[in-house]
């Protein structure tokens, strides 16, 4: 059957317009042997964007390392999955929904939200965590806390009102995301093993349903064009692409997916996020090696008068694409029907490999299925280091070049920075303690939830420094994955895989280009030496406004494993005369660190190299002396050095206690209190068990010192420098953002 050419000419201004090129044009005429009609151009400028088809990206994430023995499936399907052992398993996957976020806070972060719970039920698994990377300019400007404000808002009023707990997350300020926040969302479910579903179209002959909400117009472009470009400066009219969530038909969604998967009803399933409709069903048909026919005049729609284009283009939220076999389509009726969720038939399952689209009588579109998937273009170049990274490099200070810089001043400038500042006025809002299995909630260096019928603990951490990968893409890459390690290794679990979500600038732009492969190679190269394989994730680009592209931003979300979560290590469980043991080196690394930037003003140096070695004993050490029973409590030491990890664990004790923290006396001052060298933790044993404990460490012939001790007054003393009240720095750390919040919004 021929085309039917119902649709205005396809002319070079309109190809522009969809964000093809003209080579990419011509290899779309190759492919179909034809000119596309502006339908199929449509559905083109999804599959072939930056946000769907990964052209930057692809042939360089084939070197990250996404295979292991708990590897039950990689990257590929809309999540990762990994093996826990007695039949369980994890599913988990992050992703970003930043343009969408600064056009419209509150729905573009509840989408964000509700895109990556579907990515994670649709596999079988049931959501019983999220978390969330957050970055955004500094709060004096009242526009960013209009988005800072609006963004929590969508992302707790999403995840409340489905009922899945946020435990977890990070928040950055930093004018880099002044013009362009992030906002990534990372969602983690539980299975049994046998219940992992994938989203695959097979068997000629099925039949394909949409399932749950109605279809509009909200979300048409979101992926190509609104995702997949720098953002102007008017964001106004980009708001017709960013979608509107309704966390309540999602719920009922959830609760109906599963109930088909543990049916059998099911055969295969997908979410309909990016690029709706089209993305869906031609991924599930590739995945199958089939073909797949729709009638897109039989989905539902809840506007009046859609095209093809449109229904085919909408990315309205709370639906999925569902093959079943149809001789059991009373069975998936009155599951749906049990949940008062539409469930229409819209087509079938082929065996010619082509994607065709009916309205009607009228065939709109007929195109090979891997001209959508696989044939996407690949851009692979090699391309020079930045010219700004050389001063960079070459920054070596002056000797004494912090002497007038009081540490005591110092770490409380550092403690009220809202980077480094407690996040309460953020996860406030946020239930994380819905369904009960929450044990340790934000705040701490992980979170830990009960994996319930078990005696273990699932730890979850997301972290990142996208000013490290600014000073040095490769070393910033490997230092976000170490430390996530060490989140989960503060908590007493052991690292098992990662999620990505790696943000950056116009990837088209060489010093954008270089960043992102540079930091990838990081990534790839700390993941294989902490045997943390990446099974999911995200790729966001064109994150870059009139004011410039964001700092690089690799965004790692790390889970982890601990057998009996009767051993692990609590925030503040410590008492006075406990001794404060630093394991690992002294600090004395200062280049790109907290101090440069939130005391001194300036981003400049390299981050510290990442000791892989270092990393494994450290970590390994944390762990023997937790399961001998010698740690009360435990802080990873990353922003703000050991100072600001002393601070923050005395924070956790009882009101009355306060810290004594010795310094080394052959080592520089600032270095040793604010160096952000890796491979460190710092620890509290009572003063009985300080032998045993340190020659555990000596056996295992890992660094470490005694550098303090828990006191029973509330005061914060440097030996030998001098002291400052707990609760006038107490105050500080817990009142930054609250009262930035609450200057004048003239832009609310």
């Amino acid at each position: 059957m021929t085309i039917t050419l119902r649709d205005p000419e396809v002319t070079a201004d309109v190809v522009a317009a969809h964000g093809i090129t003209t080579d990419e044009y011509e290899q779309i005429c190759t492919l179909l042997g034809r000119d596309p009609n502006l339908t199929e151009l449509g559905v083109f400028s999804l599959m072939w964007s930056e946000h769907c088809g990964y052209k930057h990206s692809r042939a360089r994430l084939a070197d990250l390392p996404s295979s292991g023995p708990r590897v039950l499936q990689g990257p590929g399907e809309n999540a990762g999955a990994i093996d826990i052992g007695d039949g369980l398993a994890i599913v988990f996957k992050m992703e970003s929904h930043n343009h969408p976020s600064a056009v419209e806070p509150y729905q573009g972060a509840a989408t964000g939200v509700g895109g990556i719970l579907r990515d994670v039920f649709t596999m079988g698994a049931r959501p019983i965590a999220l978390l969330n990377s957050l970055r955004f300019g500094e709060l004096d400007d009242p526009h960013v806390r209009y988005l800072f404000r609006h963004v929590v808002a969508g992302i707790g009023d999403y995840g409340n009102c489905v009922g899945v707990p946020t435990v977890g997350g990070e928040v950055v300020f930093d004018n880099a995301y002044r013009g362009n926040p992030l906002v990534n969302a990372m969602c983690v479910g539980l299975l049994a093993q046998d219940d992992l579903t994938r989203g695959f179209a097979s068997g000629p002959g099925n039949a394909v349903y949409v399932l749950g909400a109605s279809t509009g117009r909200d979300g048409i472009h979101g992926a190509s064009l609104l995702a997949s470009a720098e953002l102007g400066d008017d964001t106004a009219e980009s708001r017709p692409t960013v979608q509107v969530g309704d966390p309540f038909t999602e719920k009922l969604l959830l609760e109906a997916t599963l109930e088909l998967i543990g049916s059998g009803v099911v055969i295969g399933i997908q979410d309909m996020g990016a690029a709706g409709l089209t993305s869906s069903s031609s991924e599930m048909a590739t995945r199958a090696g089939t073909g797949i026919e729709l009638d897109i005049s039989l989905v539902p729609r809840r506007e009046p008068a859609m095209s093809a284009y449109e229904v085919l283009l909408s990315e309205s939220q709370e639906r999925m694409l569902v093959v079943a076999d149809p001789h059991r389509e009373s069975e998936l009726m009155t599951i749906a029907d049990k949940w008062d969720l539409p469930c229409t038939r819209i087509g079938s399952v082929t065996d010619d490999g082509v994607w065709r689209v009916f309205e009607g009588h009228d065939e709109v579109c007929a195109i090979p299925v891997e001209a959508l998937t696989e044939a996407v273009p690949k851009y692979v170049r090699e391309v020079e280091p930045p010219a700004y990274l050389a001063p960079l490099h070459a920054w070596s200070p002056d000797p004494g070049w912090l002497d007038d810089i009081d540490p005591l001043t110092a770490l409380t400038t550092l403690i009220a920075a809202p980077s480094l500042a407690n996040k309460r006025w953020v996860f406030e809002q946020y239930d994380h303690h819905v369904r009960t299995a929450t044990v340790i909630g934000p705040g701490a260096d992980a979170a830990l939830l009960a994996i319930k019928g078990t005696k273990r603990g699932l730890a979850l951490t997301i972290d990142g420094n996208g000013r490290y990968v600014y000073c040095d893409p490769y070393r910033g890459g490997a230092l976000a994955v170490a430390e996530a390690a060490r989140n989960l290794t503060a908590v007493g679990a052991t690292p098992l895989a990662i999620t990505d979500c790696l943000n950056f600038g116009n990837p088209e732009k060489d010093d954008i280009y270089y960043q992102f492969v540079e930091a990838l190679r990081g990534v790839g190269d700390a993941c294989r030496a902490l045997d943390t394989p990446v099974v999911s994730g995200n790729v966001s680009f064109y994150n870059q406004s009139s004011a410039g592209a964001v700092y690089p931003t690799p965004t790692i979300g790390m889970i982890g494993l601990l057998q009996d979560i009767e051993k692990r290590v609590p925030p503040g469980r410590a008492a006075a005369g406990d001794r404060l043991l630093l394991v690992g080196a002294d600090g004395a690394h200062l280049g790109g660190s907290s101090l440069l930037k939130e005391v001194l003003g300036q981003v400049t140096g390299r981050p510290p190299a990442v000791d892989f070695e270092a990393e494994r004993t450290s970590a390994k050490a944390i762990r023997a002396l937790n399961d001998a029973g010698l740690i009360g409590s435990c802080r990873d030491i990353g922003d703000g050095g050991l100072a600001v990890a002393a601070a923050e664990l005395m924070f956790g004790l009882g009101a009355d206690l306060g810290v004594e923290l010795e310094t080394s006396d052959d080592s520089d001052l600032h270095g040793v209190l604010f160096g952000e060298d890796s491979a460190r933790y710092l620890v509290t044993v009572t003063d009985q068990d300080l032998v045993k404990a340190t020659q555990l460490l000596a056996e295992l012939e890992v660094m470490h010192r005694t550098c303090g001790r828990v006191v029973a007054s509330a005061a914060y003393d440097i030996v030998g420098v001098g002291l400052v009240d707990r609760g006038t720095l107490e105050d500080l750390w817990r009142n930054a953002i609250p009262n930035a919040m609450q200057l004048s919004e003239s832009n609310r």
